[in-house]
């Protein structure tokens, strides 16, 4: 008797405007997040601020590399920070619980 065959679910197709579409948005978004992490390193804003009230684009990205951007927040001293307030390592800033925003919040000094 031979085995079954696993169907594979694949994405749907898109057409080539729907593809071009989710590219600029995506690019969008990139832009925007490099955008604000630079502001974030210059000081321009605060960490507090982006954790408090994060912007639509910044719902999907990883808490970890947020942090890095800050100014004195390197891999290790970020990693620290997640560890401390019990967030993961893969956790995005649009997915954090709000006991998981807090803490951050209050170590950032809030």
């Amino acid at each position: 008797m031979p085995t079954p065959v696993k169907q594979i679910n694949s994405a749907p197709a898109r057409s080539l405007d729907q593809r071009m579409d989710a590219l600029q948005r995506a690019n969008r978004v990139r832009s925007q997040r490099a955008a604000l992490k630079g502001e974030l390193k210059k000081g321009k804003v605060s960490i507090r601020s982006v954790l408090a009230d994060p912007p639509d684009f910044l719902g999907t990205a990883k808490v970890v590399d947020v942090l890095m951007a800050a100014p004195k927040c390197g891999r290790v001293k970020s990693a620290k920070i997640m560890e401390q307030c019990r967030v993961s390592q893969s956790k995005t800033v649009g997915g954090l619980s709000e006991r998981q925003r807090r803490e951050l919040l209050a170590f950032f000094g809030g």
